[in-house]
């Protein structure tokens, strides 16, 4: 299992590395960039979509209007500008050098783990990354863990049940629970239950509230448990479904087995044969997933939920950097987030061997 585990470390390098050059070339084709974002802002527009879009052609005669000058410059919204200020534009944000060089310069720091300061906060990527991650953490793991608790218990429950009536109506209830998205979930919640159009009872935004230093301890229980009631409920909603339903089908295909007939034969519970022998090999897909659906939680559905409910989280925070074309953000989350998923990749191999021992990787590799 060693020799499996560091040939996976080792795989991690090139993964990484393939990650990195697909989307720095990428972004080599894609409109706008950081400087169009400074001159949006200097025109009042504010969105580099603006400046990039041919609706705008208006405006910027009228911007050319007003400074002197006829030079041409690839950027968009550039007109009429001094070269020297769009030179010095290039310098500030490392833009005048070959994209080769800034590539080779971008991952040698990172392998340093030095990501670097954002172009518009004037604040260190790993700072922000650190000071973001409690709230991404909360939403992820809570969303996750009470996840479990209610799907795995409910998915047995469904399959020792296969066709009975309380087997049809939640499959009902958790067929409509997943078609509904999560986003317009979240708003519904917000409507109904914080202050919305009906009652006030949770906070609409952020993870604590003001006078969290002043609380005790069971305080601070309490209202970090208030805030983050609605973002996790809206958050494990799908989850929660597809979750269900997984757990119920592994039991059924593992209850079908002539083993557990056997068992039965010999004149074991169905309390023992459930949960003594069918649970190990039904739960083997479900709990080793936990890192994987851990990590879909975190990453994937942390944009809109963050964004709904005002929580500073990572999701939101790459959302914004990739409007704003911040580039330090944006490749500085992607390698440290595809780091975090090729090493979650790995520790779910080392769940399915946890959960059922007779798995060998290495004997299979070989």
């Amino acid at each position: 299992m060693a020799s499996y585990i560091l040939r996976r470390l080792l795989l991690i390098i090139p993964t990484l590395l393939g990650i990195m050059i697909i989307n720095f070339a990428l972004t080599q084709f894609v409109p706008g960039g950081p400087i169009e974002q400074v001159l949006a802002n200097m025109r009042g527009e504010g969105d580099v979509f603006e400046v990039i879009s041919g609706g705008q052609q208006d405006t910027e005669v009228e911007f050319e209007s007003t400074v002197t000058g006829n030079n041409q410059s690839e950027y968009a919204g550039a007109r009429g500008l001094p070269p020297e200020f769009i030179a010095d534009l290039e310098r500030q944000f490392g833009l005048d050098k070959p994209p080769l060089e800034r590539f080779l310069g971008m991952m040698w720091n990172y392998m340093r783990f030095d990501f670097g300061e954002s172009y518009f906060r004037s604040e260190g990527v790993l700072e922000m990354v650190w000071e973001r991650l409690p709230v991404s953490i909360s939403l992820g793991l809570w969303a996750t863990v009470i996840s479990y608790m209610i799907s795995i218990p409910l998915g047995i429950r469904k399959a020792v049940r296969d066709g009975s009536s309380f087997d049809t109506w939640t499959s009902a209830i958790i067929i409509v629970a997943y078609a509904i998205p999560g986003f317009l979930f979240a708003i519904m919640l917000l409507v109904l239950f914080a202050g919305g159009s009906y009652w006030q009872i949770f906070p609409l935004r952020g993870l604590t509230s003001p006078n969290w230093d002043e609380l005790s301890l069971f305080g601070k229980i309490a209202d970090y448990a208030w805030h983050m009631a609605l973002p996790v409920l809206a958050s494990l909603i799908s989850s929660f479904a597809t979750l269900t339903l997984l757990t119920k089908n592994s039991f059924l295909d593992e209850i079908r087995k002539q083993y557990v007939v056997t068992a039965r034969s010999k004149g074991l519970t169905e309390s023992r044969v459930l949960y003594g022998h069918v649970f190990r090999n039904a739960m083997l897909i479900v709990i080793a997933g936990f890192p994987s659906l851990f990590l879909g939680v975190f990453f994937s559905g942390s944009v809109i939920i963050e964004t709904l409910f005002s929580l500073d989280g990572l999701g939101r925070m790459g959302f914004q950097a990739a409007l704003q074309r911040d580039y330090p953000v944006i490749f500085g989350t992607l390698f440290f987030f595809g780091l975090i998923g090729l090493v979650v990749g790995i520790l779910s191999d080392l769940m399915y061997v946890f959960v059922d021992p007779r798995i060998d990787f290495e004997r299979r590799d070989t």
